[in-house]
């Protein structure tokens, strides 16, 4: 079974990042949650964002480094929206990543002074109407990375929320948060296969 970091979104680890782990727990799979806020959540999404401005995008993303640098190297980076920036850079820039899982955001790989590794594949999943991943260049980041390779791969989902898979919040979309998982746990399976066969 593959094993996944996965980071939180910018309202901290909620209820409904946890339940996403669950859910993959139960097919077997180890998943690590750590928690980048500190103990934080936030209702309001601004309110997240500015605890992360406060504290320094920087620091987040060195907290999620630094858990890493505590598990094997062999690890499926994930995160939600903001905690894409500590999956990505990871996925970038430390040795040994078996795939790469961006929910709602893609940074572009040159942020990291390095190309994304080619024997590492990728699932990003967004909506085509958010006015955060489709409207700030998340979207047109993805496709480049995507781009030419068979085993990265973009689903774009119809609609216009942003956390449409956390389902403590409003933003939840039932319908495209069961076929994300339906994906994702396909795709964590392909991997747990190309690990056996290697």
């Amino acid at each position: 079974m593959a094993e996944v970091l996965l980071f939180h979104h910018a309202h901290g680890l909620t209820a409904g990042v946890v339940r996403f782990a669950d859910e993959l727990r139960r097919t077997g799979h180890t998943v690590h949650t750590p928690d980048l806020y500190e103990g934080q959540t936030f209702d309001d999404l601004e309110a997240g964002v500015g605890y992360a401005q406060e504290h320094g995008f920087t620091t987040i993303i060195d907290r999620g480094v630094s858990v890493a640098s505590e598990l094997t190297d062999d690890l499926v980076y994930a995160g939600f929206s903001l905690g894409v920036l500590p999956a990505q850079k990871l996925v970038q820039t430390r040795p040994g990543a078996t795939g790469a899982l961006l929910f709602n955001a893609c940074v572009a790989p040159g942020e990291f002074d390095s190309a994304w590794p080619d024997a590492v594949p990728l699932q990003i999943h967004g909506m085509d109407a958010d006015t955060i991943f489709a409207g700030e260049g998340d979207l047109e980041a993805a496709r480049k990375l995507v781009d030419g390779h068979d085993d990265r791969q973009l689903f774009l989902y119809e609609g216009s929320r942003h956390l449409f898979a956390d389902p403590s919040l409003p933003s939840y979309d039932e319908a495209a948060a069961d076929l994300l998982t339906n994906r994702v746990l396909k795709f964590l399976v392909a991997i747990d296969h190309g690990s056996e066969a290697r």
